[in-house]
């Protein structure tokens, strides 16, 4: 898979012949340095963005030989996303964005409505689903999109830097959550800066300059903290 973006007449190869396979229930740490294809590996791996060569399969199925639309429905029913920017929509209500993925795939108004109080309450905000993103915290709403993410309980969950805009004690909780979703079975990606979170997955991918250069066990690995973390 490569992937070129084309900025000022020049042309910037984010992705170099990526190679890539995820198992179900796996769950997967991408690390390297900022700038270096992260963000762009994932956002291509769930057709977040197109790709200029390669293939992209996810449950067998390509998701570049799909129309916009069948490919927007596919990743309601098969995945979720966690993003450090949180991107919920602030004039809804956590609840009502909780709901939204259930609503892409066809479920009425009274069952999703349901389905996203039990999540909220799962990731303890029981009592917080009819306030907006900005009456909420920033662990509040990070809460909110892990319930969104996991509502239509997906087979394989996509995490951009789940932690990168909390605190430390924060952070910790959201974690927490993380394993939970993984111990249910389900697949995780997460791309992280932090290595102690780096180094707690059973898998890890290390991406530098748009190439993978490191996949296995994580403490294989032989990147220093400093270099990782840059």
């Amino acid at each position: 898979m490569a992937k070129t973006y084309r900025t000022g007449g020049e042309d910037v190869h984010a992705l170099l012949g990526i190679d890539l396979d995820v198992h179900p229930g796996e769950l997967v740490m991408v690390m390297g340095p900022s700038g270096n294809g992260k963000t762009t590996l994932l956002n291509c791996l769930s057709g977040l963005d197109d790709i200029d060569a390669g293939t992209v399969s996810v449950d067998g199925v390509d998701l570049f030989a799909m129309s916009d639309a069948d490919r927007t429905r596919h990743r309601a029913r098969r995945m979720g996303f966690i993003f450090q920017a949180f991107n919920l929509i602030p004039v809804l209500s956590a609840a009502e964005n909780v709901e939204l993925p259930l609503l892409l795939t066809g479920a009425s108004p009274t069952q999703a409505r349901k389905r996203a109080a039990d999540m909220l309450a799962r990731v303890g905000l029981a009592d917080r689903g009819g306030h907006r993103p900005g009456e909420l915290s920033g662990g509040e709403q990070q809460r909110v999109t892990v319930a969104r993410a996991l509502v239509a309980e997906p087979a394989l969950v996509w995490a951009d830097e789940p932690t990168g805009a909390l605190d430390s004690r924060t952070a910790a909780g959201v974690v927490d959550l993380l394993r939970e979703v993984h111990a249910a079975g389900q697949a995780l990606v997460v791309v992280t800066h932090d290595e102690t979170l780096g180094r707690t997955g059973q898998r890890l991918v290390e991406v530098r300059d748009g190439r993978v250069v490191f996949d296995g066990a994580p403490d294989a690995s032989a990147t220093a903290t400093a270099e990782v973390s840059a």
